[in-house]
């Protein structure tokens, strides 16, 4: 299993130097993704974590990282696609690939906040054939020849989108969500899965046969797919219910648990940490929990 960690985008630890200083810390310490997430609006009176309070854009923030990196993986857990055009999408995630020479991936989901639906003008619904033509248009632009569009939902004259991406077919691409429907398209379509902050483990466990019978059942290779999860940590606090939680060596642990729930990419987030993702901690306190996490969880290490 390989183990990533959260970029710094929410509350006082999201600053410049914070962001390229972690990333630059992160790929020392031989991390090997470095993961993002979307928010647009906290509503007034919404019932928000503090996590969500004040966040920065992600694909921003890995391009910001990117510049002052050169071997760590850059991901964004997700961004949802109801939000912006797919052809838009296909050009920031193109110009993010390009200019990381080839370190971004790309995760989806189709958004739950009414605010931001209102905000964006947006519907998700039908979620599923919403989603299947997204990733089709993208597809059909990452190639970087001439191409052509004509869905239910979005359409593209003929037209080149250049430059291509670096890697082959563009950015892989993995899809969110929690439904059993959401996980077979994820294991039909998609080169894997990106959990929820929220799933439990018993969840993650779940969704991960999903995926990959899907996978199967499609002719796809099962174990080729990705399963990406945000792994929430509570360090010094033990708390059962948190499996990255407690010591280091529990925490440790815990990673082991997601492991053999067939995980094959876990993400130490500190952004739910809330002495460091929330916008009312202490910024120095925030930034030196960071670096004691991330040193002491370090896979090197």
């Amino acid at each position: 299993m390989l183990i990533s960690c959260g970029c710094p985008v929410s509350g006082v630890w999201a600053d410049p130097l914070s962001v390229t200083g972690f990333a630059m810390r992160a790929e020392e310490l031989g991390y090997h993704g470095l993961w993002t997430f979307q928010r647009l609006l906290a509503g007034q009176g919404q019932d928000l974590a503090p996590v969500y309070r004040s966040v920065l854009d992600p694909l921003l923030t890995l391009t910001y990282a990117a510049a002052r990196t050169t071997d760590i993986r850059l991901g964004v857990a997700v961004i949802n696609l109801p939000y912006v055009s797919p052809a838009y999408l296909a050009k920031q995630a193109t110009t993010l690939d390009v200019l990381s020479g080839g370190r971004f991936d790309l995760g989806l989901g189709t958004g739950w906040s009414d605010v931001e639906f209102a905000a964006t003008n947006s519907d998700p619904r039908p979620r599923g054939r919403r989603t299947e033509e997204y990733l089709q248009v993208l597809r059909t632009l990452f190639t970087g020849r001439v191409a052509a569009f004509d869905g239910e939902f979005y359409r593209v004259p003929p037209s080149t989108m250049a430059p291509p991406p670096v890697q082959s077919g563009g950015p892989p691409i993995l899809l969110g969500g929690t439904a059993d429907a959401a996980l077979r398209r994820a294991g039909r379509i998609a080169a894997g899965w990106v959990t929820s902050s929220r799933a439990s483990l018993q969840e993650i466990a779940h969704g991960a046969q999903v995926v990959r019978r899907a996978a199967e059942e499609a002719g796809r290779d099962p174990d080729s797919l990705r399963i990406v999860v945000r792994g929430v940590v509570r360090a010094g606090l033990r708390d059962d219910a948190v499996p990255l939680s407690g010591t280091w060596d529990q925490i440790r642990a815990g990673a082991q648990l997601y492991a053999q729930a067939g995980v094959t990419e876990l993400s130490y987030d500190l952004n739910w940490d809330p002495f460091i993702g929330s916008p009312d901690a202490d910024p120095r306190a925030a930034g030196e929990r960071a670096e004691q996490i991330l040193t002491a969880l370090a896979p090197n290490g």
